[in-house]
């Protein structure tokens, strides 16, 4: 398998599956909201910002696999190394507000690596690809 389809695999995979995180957040924000690793969550009217986090992550997958789509890889690989600053952030505020470690860098941490692997693939396959010969 090449680097271009490996990095469309990851592209898909994770633009799929934080589509299904958001939707879940806007479904069933309570149920989901225990796996984040915060050891609390908002009640009441403050619950809102659970469906805010859905919203949030669909307009990710949405990004990913729009630009995907329309083929503008280079420029996906750029959004989603950008993009990994959100699981990043999401693991550094869990250490922060003492939830739970082991979900920190085990979904959140392996997750940023995921993310900024698949956008160094996508940059990295612009540099291998061939250059066309004018005839």
């Amino acid at each position: 398998m090449n680097v271009s389809r490996i990095a469309t695999v990851f592209s898909v995979i994770g633009g799929l599956f934080i589509i299904y995180v958001g939707v879940s957040y806007l479904f069933l924000p309570e149920t989901t909201a225990s796996g984040f690793g915060l050891p609390a969550w908002p009640q009441g009217d403050a619950a809102g910002f659970l469906n805010v986090k859905g919203v949030r992550d669909i307009g990710t997958g949405v990004i990913i696999l729009a630009l995907l789509a329309a083929k503008q890889r280079y420029a996906l690989g750029i959004t989603t190394l950008a993009m990994a600053l959100i699981p990043f952030g999401d693991m550094l505020t869990i250490l922060r507000w003492d939830g739970s470690t082991a979900t920190a860098l085990s979904v959140h941490g392996l997750t940023a690596v995921f993310v900024a692997l698949t956008g160094a693939l996508l940059i990295w396959e612009r540099r291998i690809a061939p250059v066309p010969v004018a005839a």
